[in-house]
């Protein structure tokens, strides 16, 4: 039995309905912690965003859940941008995209994102992005991440990142 394939078929029918039932926008801000357990067991550490994003991204590779990826932290500080190819998921993505429904949730993310508020005590995150392209197996992820109340409300035009 091909698991990765089982699970990616789950959370491919669980995505569909999701956006059905509560729109996409709505559907977005419900889903940033599927997946994001996935590594609290381990004693990731990190003093600044890009140290904590390098190895959150080094302990994911060594896992196996993606191939290549690359954190870069831009936007005024805003912005966390996430590189992917070769990543377990990209068959759902791929699934939803046939289907009509751009991707919304990158489970990969959301455990970086998870990382990022619980060890440097970040004010919120939400992956604000996912981009797909399954020609190339890569996917490039827009995540908004806000330290504090004075970064909330920063405006930067990630078009220019």
């Amino acid at each position: 039995m091909d698991t990765i394939a089982y699970t990616n078929d789950l959370l491919y029918r669980f995505e569909e309905i999701f956006f059905h039932e509560l729109s996409q926008i709505n559907a977005r801000c419900k889903v940033e912690l599927v997946g994001s357990d996935y590594l609290n067991d381990r004693n990731i550490q990190g003093n600044t965003i890009e140290e904590l994003v390098e190895n959150c991204v080094q302990e994911i590779k060594m896992d196996g859940l993606v191939q290549e990826m690359t954190g870069k932290v831009g936007g005024k500080g805003i912005l966390l941008k996430l590189n992917m190819k070769g990543c377990i998921h990209l068959p759902k993505e791929v699934k939803l995209k046939e289907s009509g429904i751009d991707p919304y949730m990158c489970p990969l993310a959301n455990m970086i994102s998870e990382q990022i508020i619980t060890k440097l005590n970040y004010m919120t995150t939400y992956s604000a992005g996912l981009e797909v392209n399954e020609k190339t197996g890569e996917c490039l992820i827009y995540c908004a991440v806000y330290k504090d109340m004075d970064s909330i409300g920063v405006v930067s035009d990630w078009s220019k990142e």
